[in-house]
């Protein structure tokens, strides 16, 4: 059977058309998990949120998560990756490796690492998620949001986080914020000013972890 150029010219079109359409109505989420000092003791509120999102998550949907550690702007941090199919058993396999991934990675977790980059994170993460080219892209911080980088570490310069959401999670309060809670306030304040500068579309924190569906609603 033989098909005019023009035919095949339509019907590639309409399956471009059909993929771009799929993109811009899936999302794509990056979680990054502190990993440093005390806050590692964290690790199990990181655990359910993400079992959270794995039960929320729909086909063509992308999930991923990462340490926050000394240094952040690696693909090795990346402990757990998977964009979901179609198949409801191969989604199943997906979520199970997932959360396996992550058990292990606990597991082996000895001790919190000495500095908090979470700037090498976020961009390690902007990176990713554009990649996925998934029509809603969010950043979840999981973090006390005190960062502290060794003297070799540079992280100050401008960032691009154009069309994501940036959510930070479980901002628990230091000892020195409890002392002069000006610390903590203008600490979340510096963090927003950078995000929105860096032309984040929105910004949010969000410490009442038993009501999540509130980060994700009106999502169609």
């Amino acid at each position: 059977m033989k098909y005019s150029l023009q035919f095949i010219a339509i019907l590639c079109l309409s399956l471009l058309v059909s993929c771009a359409d799929q993109r811009t109505h899936s999302q794509a989420i990056f979680m990054l998990v502190d990993t440093s000092g005390t806050y590692s003791q964290e690790l199990d509120k990181a655990q359910r949120i993400v079992s959270y999102l794995l039960g929320t998550l729909k086909s063509g949907d992308t999930l991923a998560v990462a340490r926050v550690k000394s240094r952040s702007f690696t693909e090795k941090d990346i402990l757990a990756k998977a964009t979901f199919v179609k198949d409801p058993m191969q989604v199943n396999t997906q979520k199970r490796a997932f959360i396996e991934k992550l058990g292990t990675f606990k597991a082996e977790l000895k001790k919190g690492s000495a500095y908090t980059d979470i700037t090498g994170g976020v961009i390690q993460a902007a990176e990713f998620l554009n990649e996925t080219e998934a029509g809603q892209k969010t950043i979840l911080i999981f973090s006390d949001m005190q960062e502290e980088l060794d003297y070799k570490t540079v992280r100050d310069f401008p960032i691009n986080l154009k069309g994501m959401r940036i959510i930070a999670l479980n901002v628990t309060k230091l000892t020195t914020d409890n002392v002069d809670p000006r610390r903590y306030l203008g600490r979340l304040e510096w963090w927003e000013k950078r995000a929105r500068t860096a032309g984040a579309t929105d910004w949010q924190v969000v410490n009442d972890l038993e009501h999540l569906e509130r980060i994700f609603k009106g999502r169609g």
